[in-house]
């Protein structure tokens, strides 16, 4: 029995056929391992022999070398992660909401986690975003007491996420872009007296202001009087008179002094 290659030789056209052949395929072969894609919205970080080589592969079209170096994609859009928690105010009283933070890491700083933190974005929020959150929350609730920050949410919710960031700086790994916090949970009791407080502080607010429009009232009604002299109640008068009058004050200044002027007829 013989076989299609049983006549082939190296020097002989089948040879030569075949090694171009194979040639061409391992050319293909290396050629398609030399490229890969990085999609929209992620970075990749090349290893050489398992070192960090380079910044961070931006997306698009990238070269890398084949068997010796290797690619590991990383998310750079914003990430957006809820978690609830609990903390102690500063009157040792235990409120629970949820933290909804978003967030993304820095294209830049990808090789940098991946030396440090993990081989994947995986464990960014985790090991980077957690501890730095849960941290700068306990720091802030633990100064107010639970009045203020019942009455002041919105406030508070603002230094959280600037302290949030602040502590997230110091390691530079990623971008805090906004934090929210919601569903405020508090004891029954506590939550009625705060209602009672914000009511009291309300009606306050309003009797302050109606003292104010009343002082000012007065102030304008005290300058108007002070404006009234003779001539310009003089001048009202004539503003006002219809011309049948037959009776009108005397002229400011005259020497009849309150003298009344008869129109039409005798002093």
């Amino acid at each position: 029995m013989t076989t299609p290659f049983r006549n082939i030789t190296p020097s002989g056209p089948g040879g030569n056929a075949a090694v171009l052949l194979i040639l061409s395929f391992a050319g293909f072969i290396l050629l398609t391992s030399s490229f890969f894609v990085v999609p929209a919205g992620q970075v990749a970080v090349v290893t050489t022999l398992g070192k960090v080589s380079g910044g961070a592969r931006l997306p698009g079209l990238n070269f890398k070398i084949p068997f010796v170096q290797s690619t590991y994609p990383f998310n750079v859009q914003t990430q957006v992660k809820p978690e609830k928690f609990e903390s102690l105010t500063k009157d040792l009283q235990v409120i629970a909401a949820t933290a909804t933070v978003k967030y993304a890491l820095k294209p830049n700083e990808a090789g940098r986690v991946f030396r440090t933190i993990s081989y994947n974005d995986r464990e960014i929020y985790n090991r980077i975003i957690k501890p730095s959150l849960l941290k700068a929350l306990k720091s802030v609730f633990s100064k107010y007491e639970l009045v203020t920050i019942a009455s002041s949410w919105s406030d508070i919710s603002e230094i959280v996420e600037k302290t949030v960031a602040d502590e997230l700086n110091k390691f530079d790994y990623v971008e805090v872009q906004a934090l929210d916090l919601t569903g405020l949970e508090i004891a029954e009791e506590y939550r009625a007296a705060i209602e009672q407080k914000q009511i009291a502080e309300q009606q306050l607010l309003r009797a302050q202001t109606e003292v104010k429009i009343a002082e000012q009232e007065a102030k304008r009604y005290e300058t108007l009087t002070r404006s009234l002299d003779d001539q310009v109640l003089f001048k009202l008068f004539l503003d006002k008179w219809d011309g049948k009058t037959q009776v009108v004050p005397a002229l400011p200044g005259s020497k009849g002094g309150s003298t009344p002027v008869i129109v039409g007829g005798r002093k």
